[in-house]
């Protein structure tokens, strides 16, 4: 009996070992599952983001997203499955997702020429310019027309910028009636003037782009109207070139809802426009890709569309011209 008994103790010993041989294996197969898992994960990763700019040109030229697959931003506004947002970019904001901080630092695929810019615009509004249809005749034929202010009850004003007098201010202002201070005429000797518009011909305006200084106004951004006394002081520092302010001899004036019935007669196309095209001849820069005499024409080429074609059929006068 005592013989058998130890027998069968033997066979129960022998079992036990074998099962938590088992449950061992068992939980080491899980454990090593879990963790080749977590690392196949990360070699696949690592795959993705050395996948070279070929494979990402090709796979977004054969991809064709569907309805529901763009809006996980694939294809839009030329991302990939690919893209990120560089390391070390101000992306830790706690206040964007991911989406935003995409819109915010990423490197913009259009470029925009600062200098040269126009668009059309459908409303009238301080700043604005208002570009003459090529069929309206008059001192107004061809004129680009700075909106300074613009009320529907108060009416609006306005000065024309590209109708350059043949002259600077000391001869324009010895030769024609004016009102323009002795010691302003002395200071801006050298500098440009332009025939503003019908009203008030006995009035000087000024137009820069130095800063908005004590009596000037700010009509967009870059552009400025006024503060003559300030701005001789600046001229006296040598912290302005007089050639750098435009004078204007006069200026156009719309009662209360004419412009706008004018506008919707088509006499004049409104647009927005860079700070360079308004101050043409108040100093501002002109590169190779101007029509550096012929603001109207330049104006609706930056427009774009039916706009150039106007300007491509109608140009060739020039901002230089006798007055009717």
């Amino acid at each position: 009996m005592v013989g058998g008994n130890n027998k069968n103790s033997a066979k129960q010993t022998s079992t036990s070992s074998k099962k938590e041989e088992k449950i061992g294996n068992f939980i080491s197969g899980a454990i090593s599952s879990i963790f080749s898992k977590g690392e196949s994960s990360k070699e696949k990763e690592r795959e993705e983001e050395t996948v070279s700019p070929t494979v990402v040109k090709e796979d977004l030229k054969n991809s064709s997203p569907s309805a529901s697959d763009i809006f996980d931003g694939v294809d839009v506004g030329g991302a990939t499955k690919f893209s990120k947002i560089q390391i070390n970019s101000p992306c830790d904001d706690p206040f964007m997702d991911e989406e935003e901080c995409h819109i915010v630092y990423d490197e913009p695929q259009v470029k925009i020429d600062s200098h040269r810019w126009a668009h059309p615009l459908y409303h009238v509004e301080p700043g604005c310019i208002l570009i003459a249809n090529e069929k309206l005749g008059g001192v107004f034929h061809q004129t680009v027309v700075l909106i300074i202010d613009h009320n529907e009850s108060a009416g609006s004003t306005g000065m024309v910028i590209n109708r350059p007098f043949p002259g600077n201010l000391i001869k324009i202002a010895s030769e024609t009636e004016s009102n323009i201070d002795l010691s302003l005429k002395m200071a801006f000797s050298k500098a440009p003037v332009s025939y503003g518009g019908p009203v008030m011909q006995d009035q000087f305006s000024t137009l820069h782009g130095f800063g908005e200084v004590m009596g000037s106004k700010k009509v967009c951004p870059g552009v400025f109207v006024g503060g003559s006394s300030q701005l001789m002081q600046e001229v006296r520092r040598n912290h302005l070139h007089p050639t750098e302010v435009l004078f204007v001899k006069g200026h156009a004036a719309w009662v209360p809802g004419q412009l706008t019935r004018e506008i919707e007669k088509g006499v004049w196309y409104i647009a927005a426009a860079s700070a360079d095209l308004i101050l043409r001849y108040a100093g501002a820069p002109v590169s190779k890709d101007d029509n550096a005499s012929d603001l109207w024409a330049d104006v609706l080429s930056c427009m774009g569309e039916k706009y150039e074609d106007i300007a491509t059929t109608h140009s060739g006068r020039g901002d230089e011209r006798m007055l009717p």
